[in-house]
């Protein structure tokens, strides 16, 4: 698995817990220290868990995946999953806004996930 998917499955995965406003931003012109950023919103203290526990249970059962490292805790209202080439950022909305990291990254461009095909259905 590259970056860009690995940034995709974090990304989908955490929009499986219904995380909000998820970015994913392509940091690789622009950074030396990772390739993407993954960010995500959780609206309070058990949805940053949920958030946090979707991503890196999900990474570890289906990859086989674990984070390099990992920092902050859902009370401390920010929670960073470090997968050296990826970096999860799971925020509450007023530290997402205080801190900026797209508005600190400005120049990364975003990452589109992939578009679900919707099956046609056949009228009789």
């Amino acid at each position: 698995m590259d970056s860009k998917q690995l940034a995709l499955a974090c990304r989908a995965l955490a929009d499986n817990k219904k995380a909000e406003n998820l970015i994913v931003l392509d940091v690789r012109e622009v950074s030396t220290v990772t390739d993407f950023f993954v960010i995500a919103t959780g609206s309070s203290e058990p949805h940053l868990r949920a958030i946090e526990n979707e991503i890196l249970d999900g990474l570890r059962k289906e990859h086989d995946l674990k984070p390099v490292h990992t920092e902050g805790s859902a009370q401390s209202n920010w929670i960073v999953a470090d997968f050296f080439d990826v970096i999860v950022h799971i925020m509450k909305a007023d530290v997402r806004a205080h801190y900026d990291i797209e508005g600190l990254w400005a120049d990364a461009g975003q990452v589109k996930p992939p578009a679900v095909r919707k099956k046609a259905i056949k009228k009789e």
